[in-house]
């Protein structure tokens, strides 16, 4: 199948999407007419791969797509527009164009509609990531054809490889902080300062002093963490920014 629909134009489709609470009607030639746009397909909103894996990553590698010359980055789910609507604000995944394909008109046309019944899902669509360009499929990345749901190829990692082997993966930071901490707002300042993007954690929000020792070995703040590795408070973290940019 994924062959087949390479150099092929995209189904022409209207969806009937929901924004701020109101109608809108997105087309196809709207999503994709002049654009480069990199589409992922899943069986459904909330679903446990969907929401832990699939679409996280393609929200977190939106930055490093959009500097490798992708315009927009679209989520495709056989799903109702209120679905897929309240699962973006669920998820905050706010680099991605979320789209419903209510009626399976799209995903049909792309030879990509399944049928669930065993889940009690009825007709879904096939989990698939495909690179278009103004229009035309030039690479589709289909899950293999077996039972189950495999999760193997459509990935943002694969995609961003096929576009760019060579393209730098973005470093992710935890902030362990608490309101009103001067140090905490010196490593925010720092951090930004650097161009980085982070997950703040804050005490007092389910988070206690035990949860920062289990995670970090130390029960003060700020703590911080760059791609699992623990660089610590703020003075750490000075340091260690001041060492990457001489490394640079």
């Amino acid at each position: 199948m994924a062959h087949r629909m390479e150099g092929k134009t995209v189904p022409s489709v209207t969806f009937r999407t929901r924004a701020n609470g109101q109608w809108q009607d997105v087309t196809t030639d709207e999503l994709f007419n002049g654009k480069t746009a990199v589409v992922f397909a899943l069986p459904g909103a909330f679903t446990p791969t969907c929401s832990a894996t699939h679409l996280p990553r393609y929200n977190e590698l939106a930055p490093v797509l959009r500097d490798n010359g992708v315009d927009d980055i679209v989520c495709l789910s056989v799903n109702d527009a209120f679905v897929m609507e309240q699962w973006r604000h669920d998820q905050h995944a706010e680099d991605v164009t979320f789209i419903p394909d209510g009626n399976g008109e799209f995903t049909e046309a792309m030879g990509m509609l399944v049928n669930k019944h065993e889940l009690g899902f009825g007709k879904r669509s096939w989990r698939y990531a495909m690179l278009v360009r103004d229009g035309v499929i030039e690479k589709l990345f289909a899950e293999p054809e077996r039972p189950g749901d495999p999760f193997e190829v459509s990935d943002a990692d694969t995609m961003l490889r096929y576009i760019n082997p060579e393209a730098p993966h973005p470093s992710f930071v935890t902030l362990f902080s608490k309101p009103g901490c001067p140090y905490c707002a010196q490593a925010k300042e720092l951090l930004e300062a650097h161009g980085y993007d982070y997950e703040e954690i804050c005490l007092g929000e389910g988070v206690t002093t035990r949860s920062v020792r289990a995670t970090t070995g130390s029960g003060t703040v700020p703590q911080v963490l760059m791609d699992g590795r623990l660089i610590g408070g703020a003075s750490e973290l000075e340091q260690h920014l001041g060492q990457a940019c001489a490394a640079a």
